[in-house]
């Protein structure tokens, strides 16, 4: 059975069930809190909407990136255990022993090939300092999938729009996440330039995730719909409730 669902967990944390594989992007269950980056600190402000018994089975778990608590905290952590495989950076292959796909790198999981696509935390610059991160795309389910991670380069959107021109559904990470880091720069997509990124993309249905129940997200639910209004892309907008399923309507196959 080839499907494609997904449930909204909160923060960058979703279930993706996709052909015949059940994905867990980003895991986070630790409660509200703060949590040490370095000498910084970023602050929870809602718990996980479901345990991580509660996930259900997993086959696979895609993490954009290993280094921060709000995408990878102390129970994601525990729950890789529970998983065969955990896709990711190179970097997460050194530090958690994840298959770490280089830029464009695929991998075949269950029927499903998993692209690892560029994605950059931050201005031009940042990456020294917000360290490696990474998208993926998905093929071989009833349509493409892109889940962009923690990317914040709208020039990277074009070339993976330009390398998968099939994209039907995005999820996006969005948010425009803010800390003393890289002076207040957007370390994600602001409202502004995820509508932009739905349009370059062409994808039909479009998914923000990571922009709630942290306290470094300068922009959140109530900032994306009149963005997505203003690029006159707001049909495409699939804004989610935590804990919430959506599943597309798809007219045709899209691989």
């Amino acid at each position: 059975m080839r499907t494609l669902r997904i449930r909204y967990l909160g923060g960058p944390t979703f279930v993706l069930e996709y052909g015949e594989l059940r994905l867990l992007v980003d895991p986070t269950f630790d409660p509200p809190g703060e949590y040490p980056v370095g000498a910084r600190v970023l602050r929870k402000t809602a718990g996980a909407i479901v345990g991580p018994d509660e996930v259900g089975p997993i086959d696979a778990v895609l993490l954009s990136h290993d280094q921060h608590p709000d995408n990878l905290d102390r129970g994601g952590r525990e729950f890789l255990r529970r998983v065969p495989v955990v896709v990711s950076t190179p970097a997460a292959h050194e530090r958690i022993g994840a298959l770490g796909l280089q830029p464009w790198e695929s991998t075949a999981l269950g029927g499903v090939t998993v692209t690892a696509v560029p994605a950059r935390h931050g201005p031009p610059g940042s990456e020294p300092h917000t360290g490696p991160v990474t998208g993926f795309v998905l093929e071989g389910g009833p349509a493409t999938v892109y889940v962009s991670g923690d990317n914040a380069a709208l020039e990277l959107v074009e070339e993976i729009a330009q390398r998968f021109p099939a994209i039907g559904v995005a999820v996006l990470f969005a948010g425009a996440a803010r800390t003393p880091l890289m002076d207040g720069a957007p370390l994600t997509l602001t409202s502004e330039w995820a509508a932009a990124a739905a349009a370059r993309l062409g994808a039909a249905h479009v998914l923000p995730v990571h922009f709630e129940d942290w306290a470094h997200f300068s922009e959140g639910r109530a900032t994306l719909a009149p963005a997505f209004a203003a690029a006159g892309v707001a049909d495409r907008l699939r804004l989610l409730e935590r804990g919430q399923w959506w599943e597309p309507v798809l007219h045709r196959e899209t691989v």
